[in-house]
């Protein structure tokens, strides 16, 4: 079969939504994970992210990019105002639900109930949960990172609390979360079940 060469200029030369498209899909699949969030006046956000990074163990961190404020405003003016923040694996019967939280919904408007996703309050964490997900977990935030490329955000948290159903955690740590039915996606509308293939020993010269 026949390859296909693109360059810098031809990739700049495409209309928009295509190119978002491509280049949203060349980097491969992705976790698709919902955010939520509290305003200062505690009105609660939900909004789908498929940028989540593990950034370390120890201590540990998980990161993801928010675009630009004028696109994505509420949830990064959310943690910087109250410092925590949870996040909610997407299973797949939550897929059309979590899809629609991207839409551009007013501030003050909440997207659970737009949705009807669950809205969940844990003692002592001033975050809302997503009642339906199966592994769902609380972030302290770090440090915001500026991307002056394009002006988006790496924002960067520290793990608080972690819930979850048992039958995910394997002896040595591992999480199975296809038994959750977590998804992944591809671009910035495309959602996947993923399969168990194998685990590999660790790996040595």
């Amino acid at each position: 079969m026949s390859t296909t060469h693109f360059t810098s200029a031809n990739i700049q030369s495409w209309e928009r939504f295509y190119r978002t498209n491509f280049i949203n899909c060349l980097s491969g699949f992705k976790s698709a994970t919902l955010i939520g969030t509290n305003d200062t006046a505690a009105y609660p956000n939900l909004a789908i992210f498929s940028n989540i990074v593990h950034i370390g163990a120890a201590p540990a961190l998980i990161g993801f990019i928010n675009r630009p404020l004028e696109a994505a405003p509420h949830t990064l003016s959310n943690i910087k105002a109250t410092g925590i923040y949870t996040m909610n694996h997407i299973h797949t019967s939550l897929i059309k639900a979590a899809h629609q939280t991207s839409a551009k919904y007013a501030s003050g408007v909440s997207e659970f109930e737009k949705t009807g996703l669950t809205i969940e309050w844990k003692e002592n964490i001033p975050a809302p949960f997503v009642g339906e997900s199966k592994i769902k977990y609380v972030l302290e935030l770090e440090e915001i990172v500026p991307i002056k490329q394009n002006g988006t955000y790496f924002v960067i948290g520290k793990v608080a609390a972690i819930f979850l159903e048992e039958n995910i955690v394997d002896e040595d740590g591992f999480l199975h979360i296809e038994n959750a039915g977590s998804i992944s996606s591809l671009g910035i509308d495309g959602y996947y079940e993923p399969h168990f293939i194998t685990r590999l020993p660790y790996a040595k010269p």
